[in-house]
């Protein structure tokens, strides 16, 4: 699906999907819904962490309101969409473990409005796997009496996830993890990164595409994720378990808060550009509005970006052990920390598989109380405690250094 190209709107992307790399079939469906008379009025996008879940329904949304008579207004309402900024397109999430019912009632209402300058009104719901059994009932009439120009498209890891009230009456579409080489090219041809660099960011974000951008762009949040990733490496008593539990709740409010300011950044300017407002140009009363939406959204966001960081962090610790269990069992591939190969093969020295897979599972665990909203620094000490080497210490050369560390 094309958006055409104009000074005006800044639209680059020869595609709404662009980013959208390594989904080739998904691409295609989704396409193919924008393009019919008559589209799905519910979708269901399921995926693993990392897949592009959000990405891909901005990415529909905007392709469903391409009208194809006027190139110009086509790519201002697609750069608008894609940045979260139109009104026809809502884009909801929760800080909550749970939607409350209060916010579900407001979705089914807002549905029933007519879209403005918009073919259709796209509500895309994030985490719909946070739906209580109570809140899904009140979504579920208005997902089976849809008004005529609303679609709903939720989000969530796996068909699972979801009560099978809501999606027997979507139509499914499964996103995977895009491959490193997708990522890595997408890093060189989109942000001008040198294909080392790229690579390097791809493979130790496991492919997630927003994670490894950051990484290759900001050496901060490189520095954050290799202290992350040495943590294993060091802590040998219930005392270093505790201050890495720190360390890592810190961190990750550190990533959170950083991460939040450049996307309300990258908002800010895209959404100058979509009115046509110079970068240091006064924003006119009339307008004042719509960038006030924008910081009130990113206030929201905050909270639930320390969650997210902590289970980003998780997933790292995820890779060592990962990379720890291909040493094991000598599977010959590439580490996703392959540049740090010298101090994880001394840690597989002294943990036997089942350790290593234990570890797996005490990570697992913590990410699900984080989602249960367990306080960070609990669920953390609880953790790193487990991470303990047991049946002898390994003692750790200096570590060695790369151009990436």
């Amino acid at each position: 699906m094309t958006v055409y190209t104009s000074q005006q709107s800044g639209v680059t992307p020869q595609t709404v999907f662009a980013e959208l790399v390594g989904q080739d079939p998904v691409v295609e469906q989704l396409v193919s819904a924008a393009r019919s008379q008559a589209p799905a009025h519910a979708w269901l996008l399921t995926g693993p962490p990392g897949s592009g879940r959000s990405n891909a329904a901005r990415a529909f949304a905007a392709a469903l309101n391409l009208e194809g008579t006027d190139p110009q207004a086509d790519a201002r309402r697609a750069e608008q969409i894609l940045a979260g900024a139109h009104p026809a397109v809502q884009l909801v999430t929760t800080e909550n473990v749970t939607y409350n019912i209060k916010e579900v009632r407001e979705l089914v209402t807002t549905a029933q409005d007519r879209p403005q300058n918009a073919q259709w009104r796209v509500i895309v719901v994030e985490d719909a796997d946070r739906m209580t059994e109570r809140t899904t009932n009140v979504l579920l009439k208005a997902i089976e009496e849809p008004p005529p120009q609303t679609i709903w498209v939720l989000c969530a890891p796996s068909p699972a996830d979801v009560l099978v009230t809501i999606r027997s009456r979507c139509r499914h579409v499964t996103l995977r993890i895009p491959p490193v080489a997708a990522v890595t090219d997408l890093l060189v041809h989109r942000d001008g990164l040198n294909r080392e660099d790229a690579a390097f960011a791809a493979r130790i974000s496991q492919s997630h595409i927003g994670v490894a951008r950051r990484l290759a762009r900001d050496p901060e949040a490189m520095r954050r994720r290799n202290d992350v990733v040495s943590l294993p490496l060091k802590v040998r008593s219930a005392s270093q378990a505790v201050l890495a539990a720190e360390d890592l709740v810190s961190m990750a409010q550190t990533d959170a808060a950083a991460e939040s300011e450049a996307r309300l950044a990258e908002e800010h300017a895209a959404l100058r550009r979509t009115l046509g407002l110079d970068p240091e140009e006064k924003i006119p009363a009339k307008l004042r509005a719509q960038f006030k939406r924008l910081e009130e959204e990113s206030e929201r966001r905050t909270k639930r970006a320390v969650h997210d960081a902590l289970d980003r962090t998780l997933i790292d610790l995820t890779g060592v052990y990962r990379d720890v269990l291909s040493l094991k069992l000598s599977a010959g591939v590439e580490l996703i920390n392959e540049h740090l190969r010298g101090e994880l093969t001394q840690l597989a020295e002294h943990l036997s598989a089942e350790q290593a897979l234990r570890c797996l599972d005490a990570i697992n665990a913590a990410r699900m109380r984080i989602g249960q909203n367990v306080p960070p620094k609990l669920a953390m000490e609880a953790l790193m405690a487990s991470l303990i080497p047991r049946g002898g210490t390994p003692r750790y050369g200096r570590p060695t250094r790369s151009s990436h560390g």
